[in-house]
């Protein structure tokens, strides 16, 4: 259990060597007999008088094109027991360009050292907690961050390789140094090879991007609100989601001097990702759900579904992708933004990440594989879960817009409109998703909406769904939205908030084991929330450019009909009984993705138009969802409350959010 302290520094006592001795057999023998007590690995090993050492691997790649082969830098902490016993130790590492930069977790904790340059704080709770448990933890500094050699290329080869490098290292297949430019080989008899990946956000990008190259000794990762394809991080079909590229990212991340040398990686990164938003070789080589099947390790992947930095396309495209490739998974939504699930459900994440490592690295038949595949947040702290994701009887489900009786306040149903039946709006860029939904029941202009009557009961959408529209524009450029919205009374985590669904509180609770310089306390949370009268719940955008190619967009005609998917993000929510399910259609959807050239006026094809939506039950859930039977009170006010719009997202991966 954690010891709660208020901004205290815990020491945890070393266990003496003889109780030590007697808890090794039970700690770290793996047992499969049926009915046996399950095994879980102990903290029986002193943190205190760990090894802490540096070590900087040879990556094998020039990237600042200096003539020499670069070097990463990997902290590392590790028992000093098993060593001297003969016993070797599964690693669990974090691979990231932020530790000297920007900092990581919630408390921005950065990596420090002694006046000799050795490791004395590690950040976040994993070294606290594992390293006394028999694990050993790596702290990567990517190429061209912090103390390691190369260049930031976001995403790319070197980002990927120097991570991956680190398993090679400890698989024996290359070389590690003990200082930056020595000789002296570093050993890697004290590990077994086998290997864990997490991390949030860049961190678990790099996971994803490390398990898709299927490595060797990678037996296992984490991506926390991790990105699967940096193209749709900064693009949805063409249509740009921040005003800048990837370049401003690695100028953030590099180190000084690397920044210094390696402005021809700059410049690659400038000219290989135009601001057009189509698809380069630049794109294709950070793209990692095409290469799903190349993925051997098991994956615990944790999104939140209010994320709108990291969004929750990510990790809807990946699932789905390790999902037909047959990949061992296990996923956590919740209801915040880019927030670590230490930060919003910290005991239930620590106890399962520890179950999880001690299955897939020490070979515990503690059943965790057997467990449901999924943990739903249905409220704030309230969670379900589900023996598979998405659930069964989930079915691809056509729901049709249609005219209503006034204008751009249309129904939602399985009836197609009758042909010639359209709506229009016109791009307002001061406007976003917030604004459209507070007025959902009346006739503006910025937008078109589509309602289904009061619900007779629950209907639950669950997975990643489309809207294929055909829209009449009258510019040569265009962008559209789409979002789904629950309306009815709820209350939800403030996702937009500056905390993104939690509040921090000055209490610490201790997670593992601390030194003077590297401390297992750590400030609790809270949820924050909000009682609101809609919820938001999937968004999509794209340029209507892109009509005919994902790749590549083309000037519109005005006058002119085109038809173009946009793709909605994951999801899994529950509509109650008495609430309504909305389909809106606009174009900027300010905040979350730049405007286009014009302003154009657009023209809807409700018979050419259709919500492709992963309905449980499928068409007749839906239909016994929407008899028209219930009759639920209209708010009393024209405008209904949500969240408030998004706050200016900077396109840092993490580095500015927990």
């Amino acid at each position: 259990m954690p010891i709660r302290t208020r901004g205290s520094r815990l020491t945890y006592r070393s266990i003496v060597p003889a109780a030590v001795a007697a808890l090794m057999a039970l700690a770290l023998s793996p047992t499969t007999a049926r009915g046996a007590p399950v095994q879980v690995s102990e903290p029986v090993h002193s943190y205190e008088n760990a090894i802490r050492e540096s070590v900087w691997v040879d990556t094998r790649l020039d990237g600042d094109g200096d003539g020499r082969t670069d070097r990463v830098a990997v902290d590392i902490v590790r028992p000093r027991e098993p060593a001297q016993q003969g016993r070797k130790i599964p690693v669990i590492m974090d691979a990231s360009p932020y530790y000297a930069c920007c900092g990581r977790g919630n408390e921005s904790q950065r990596k420090t050292y002694d006046a000799q340059g050795g490791p004395v704080q590690f950040p976040l709770h994993y070294d606290n907690y594992f390293v006394p448990r028999g694990y050993a933890f790596a702290a990567v500094d990517l190429a061209g961050t912090s103390r390691s050699d190369g260049c930031v290329d976001v995403g790319g080869v070197s980002d990927v390789h120097s991570a991956k490098a680190v398993i090679d290292w400890l698989n024996g297949r290359a070389s590690g140094y003990t200082t930056r430019t020595g000789t002296v080989r570093a050993g890697t008899d004290w590990t077994t090879g086998d290997t864990a990946m997490i991390g949030k956000s860049y961190d678990g990008t790099i996971a994803n991007g490390v398990a898709a190259t299927g490595v060797e000794g990678l037996k296992t990762i984490v991506p926390i609100g991790a990105i699967s394809s940096w193209y749709d991080y900064y693009f949805a079909k063409g249509a740009p989601l921040f005003g800048s590229g990837p370049d401003r990212l690695a100028n953030h991340v590099a180190s000084p001097a690397a920044r210094q040398r390696c402005q021809a990686v700059q410049q690659r990164l400038v000219s290989g990702a135009p601001r057009t938003g189509d698809r380069t070789p630049l794109w294709a080589e950070r793209d990692h759900v095409p290469d799903a099947g190349k993925v051997t390790a098991s994956v615990f992947a944790v999104h939140g579904t209010q994320d709108l930095n990291v969004r929750a396309r990510h990790v809807g495209q990946w699932w789905d992708a390790l999902a037909d490739a047959g990949v061992e998974r296990k996923i956590w939504l919740s209801g915040t933004g880019h927030v670590d699930p230490f930060d919003f459900r910290r005991a239930e994440w620590v106890k399962t990440l520890h179950r999880w490592f001690d299955h897939y690295l020490l070979g515990y038949d503690n059943g965790i594989e057997r467990e449901p595949m999924a943990d739903i947040e249905r409220a704030p702290d309230v969670w379900s879960t589900d023996r598979v994701w998405p659930p069964a009887g989930t079915v691809t489900t056509a729901l049709r817009p249609g005219r209503g009786a006034v204008p751009g306040v249309g129904t939602l149903s399985l009836t197609p409109a009758a042909p010639g039946v359209t709506e229009s709006f016109t791009d307002d860029r001061t406007l976003g998703q917030a604004d459209w939904a507070a007025l959902i029941d009346r006739s503006t202009p910025a937008k078109a909406g589509f309602i289904t009557p009061p619900l007779d009961r629950a209907l639950r959408l669950a997975g990643s769904g489309t809207v294929d529209v055909t829209v009449t524009p009258t510019t040569r450029t265009a962008h559209l939205s789409a979002v789904l919205v629950d309306l009815g009374p709820d209350t939800i985590r403030d996702y937009t908030a500056p905390g993104e669904g939690i509040t921090t509180l000055p209490e610490r609770t201790c997670w593992g084991s601390s030194t003077p310089g590297d401390s297992a306390c750590f400030k609790e949370t809270r949820a924050d929330t909000r009682a609101v009268d809609l919820t938001v719940f999937s968004r999509g955008w794209a340029d209507l450019g892109n009509h005919a190619s994902a790749d590549q967009g083309r000037p519109l005609t005005p006058g002119r009909p085109y038809t173009i998917t946009l793709d909605l993000h994951a999801n899994d929510h529950v509509v109650p009984p008495g609430h309504r399910l909305a389909l809106i259609v606009a174009g900027t959807d300010r905040g979350l993705i730049e405007p286009p050239a014009n302003t154009p006026r657009l023209t809807v094809d409700l018979a050419r138009t259709t919500a492709n939506l992963p309905v449980v039950g499928g068409a007749s859930a839906f239909a016994g969802a929407t008899t028209g039977k219930a009759v639920a009170p209209l708010p009393g006010r024209v405008r209904l409350d949500g969240v408030a719009g998004p706050r200016p997202i900077h396109p840092i991966p993490g580095a500015d959010s927990r």
